[in-house]
């Protein structure tokens, strides 16, 4: 989270520093330039001024001596040039300048109009042409001759760079100090973010005992961290009382379900007569039958938010349960077979996989009416078909509610939870458990990770 916040806080202020930056590096361009500019330009000037009074005297002796020195000591070659465009005096022996097209544009303009050209040259680092001026000699339609200087900017351009690193330095400085101040003030900001996150998921996985900090960070995050251990502290006095409900309630149901379940069978030897019999044996089932509710309740109540899975080889687990299905199959007359891939691997819910698979294959001997069950896998996925009866699209969706039953099976053995506490105990995992139509009979798939990390399948 401190990488994102900072990856959206600089490039912002980047962008902040460039908007500023940019007008002000166009501003030193043009600033330089134009003191380039006036600089030469007040040379041409003073030339020209004196190439009028040596072209009216025709004495060019002084003002050759005086372009020439010129142009040994700044570099800058100056011509003068007359109005048909002849070379009158130049500082470089061979120097002509009107070979050059933007020379010979600046020319015209300043011969014909009598007007001095505006320069053309902007001193941009990456622009390395010379910069030309041109000052016409003499005034309005009395233009005789013009004078001609061409600067080497190379001074000019990296006049230019200097001062844009030094406004890049001075950029860069204060963008340096706020993001040195930021880094530090952001992880204060979002330590405890991070804090609370892993308390998060540390109470996600079944952990109570965690508590965020409620000491660093701005006041804001401190009172979520209280209002979250508090939260907590709620959740984990309601869990410890349903803890103790259920030990209570199976210490107290069950003793006197047990002297129950005992009397009514002291009874049978003084049971005389066929119908007092079948109220004695309608009484020993309803004895046992308030025993495996009990059971059932007590195993859905203890259903928790443990989300702590463990991956198991399902040829193991097949191993170990295939005798008693086995057994259980052959007694209610059903085939059972097994298709499952060698090596295939799956997320254990809490409470053990092999417990749900207990359920849903004593549910399809049992209730499914058919005579055959195939227990199938693939990756991520087991299946559980019979070719029975199966169950209308309504009743698959009521299936998984707790106490349903079929009404085809109301005179079965059974409380209508264990499909509801192995879907929970699926989903506490991570997965589903869904029922489909295997046409004839039922598919009831588990759908599991095959890794810690992985997605449900």
């Amino acid at each position: 989270m401190l990488r994102r916040l900072l990856a959206i806080t600089v490039p912002l202020l980047v962008a902040l520093v460039a908007a500023l930056g940019i007008p002000l590096a166009s501003a030193v361009v043009q600033r330089e330039t134009q003191t380039t500019y006036l600089d030469r330009l007040g040379d041409a000037s003073r030339f020209a001024s004196l190439g009028e009074s040596a072209l009216q005297s025709d004495r060019l002796e002084a003002l050759s001596q005086e372009i020439q020195g010129y142009d040994h000591l700044y570099d800058v070659p100056v011509a003068l040039v007359s109005a048909d465009k002849r070379i009158l005096l130049a500082s470089r022996l061979g120097f002509d300048p009107t070979d050059d097209p933007e020379v010979t544009k600046a020319l015209n303009t300043a011969l014909n109009g009598g007007v001095r050209p505006e320069p053309e040259y902007t001193g941009w680092p990456w622009r390395t042409g010379p910069m030309v001026v041109v000052e016409p000699v003499g005034r309005d339609s009395e233009v005789v001759a013009a004078v001609v200087t061409i600067s080497q900017t190379r001074g000019l351009r990296a006049e230019v760079l200097r001062q844009w690193g030094l406004m890049a330095l001075a950029g860069l400085a204060p963008m340096l100090a706020v993001v040195a101040a930021a880094w530090p003030m952001s992880r204060w900001v979002l330590r405890p973010v991070g804090r609370l996150d892993e308390a998060t998921a540390a109470v996600a996985a079944g952990n109570l005992d965690v508590r965020a900090d409620e000491v660093g960070g701005p006041q804001e995050l401190r009172r979520l961290a209280r209002s979250f251990n508090t939260m907590v502290d709620v959740v984990g006095k309601a869990l410890n009382r349903q803890k103790a409900f259920v030990a209570d309630a199976s210490h107290q149901l069950r003793n006197p379900l047990a002297s129950l379940r005992l009397a009514v069978d002291n009874l049978e030897p003084h049971v005389e007569g066929e119908h007092a019999r079948e109220a004695h044996q309608i009484a020993v089932e309803e004895a046992e039958e308030m025993g495996r509710v009990l059971d059932t309740l007590l195993a859905a109540t203890r259903l928790d938010s443990a989300r702590q899975t463990e991956p198991v080889e399902i040829d193991q687990l097949l191993a170990t349960h295939r005798a008693a299905w086995q057994a259980l199959a052959s007694r209610s007359g059903v085939t059972l077979k097994i298709d499952v891939p060698a090596g295939l691997t799956m997320q254990e819910p809490p409470g053990g996989l092999g417990s749900v698979l207990d359920e849903l294959v004593s549910n399809a001997i049992r209730l499914s009416g058919g005579s055959e069950v195939v227990i199938a896998g693939k990756h991520g996925e087991l299946h559980v078909v019979d070719n029975g009866d199966g169950l209308t699209p309504e009743e698959r969706e009521l299936a998984l509610q707790r106490f349903w039953r079929a009404t085809k099976h109301q005179n079965v053995a059974g409380t209508g939870m264990g499909l509801a506490i192995c879907a929970e105990l699926i989903e506490s995992a991570g997965g589903t458990l869904t029922l489909h139509d295997a046409g004839p009979g039922l598919d009831v798939k588990v759908a599991l990770s095959a890794s810690r990390n992985g997605t449900t399948a």
